[in-house]
């Protein structure tokens, strides 16, 4: 990507995610990355290839803490919540919620590109709890992967709120790990 699409990005991301994706056009994007219309159309075509790559970009680095954060457990069943506290990292200056949520309901379409992506991302945050858990040895990793997948989402849904929900939901999340104990009843020693 040339500076000028990586400058138009950045534009596009901090307006779409504080003011909205339907509230914010080209013009707008344009100014605040020192570009031309020309130019922002030249790199990315239109404003719905625009959308798609701010939330792809959005969604990769989400992807990379949650992997670090994972990755950085020794324990797998603790692994199992990682992505709350990747969460915990993540959600310092997001004061509107979870960008993908809000693409969701302003792009109701699932033919829209940045809808796919947005769609995508939820579903993947779904299978990697299952596949942690399923490498914890939780018994019924899918159920558990759906409830942790709502007290995640949840959490990011009220975060506008400035209630501290993600404490609560993170905590809920590990009783309910701890709770789904392998096959035999017991769990392995640490």
């Amino acid at each position: 990507m040339t500076p000028a699409g990586r400058r138009i990005l950045a534009a596009a991301e901090e307006l779409f995610y504080h003011r909205g994706i339907t509230a914010v056009g080209v013009d707008l994007i344009a100014e605040h990355s020192g570009v031309t219309k020309r130019t922002l159309y030249n790199q990315f075509g239109a404003k719905d290839h625009l959308v798609a790559a701010y939330l792809a970009e959005r969604d990769q680095r989400w992807r990379s803490l949650v992997r670090a954060t994972v990755d950085a457990c020794d324990d797998p069943v603790e692994a199992v919540t990682a992505p709350f506290d990747a969460l915990s990292i993540w959600s310092g200056d997001n004061t509107r919620g979870c960008a993908f949520i809000n693409a969701l309901a302003e792009l109701p379409d699932p033919s829209h590109p940045a809808h796919r992506i947005a769609a995508d991302q939820k579903h993947w945050l779904r299978n990697l709890f299952e596949e942690l858990a399923t490498a914890a040895g939780r018994a019924e990793p899918a159920t558990l992967a759906v409830r942790l997948l709502v007290l995640h989402e949840g959490a990011l849904a009220t975060r506008p709120l400035t209630l501290d929900t993600l404490s609560a939901s993170t905590d809920l999340a590990r009783d309910l790990v701890r709770a789904r104990l392998p096959v035999g009843g017991t769990d392995r020693p640490r």
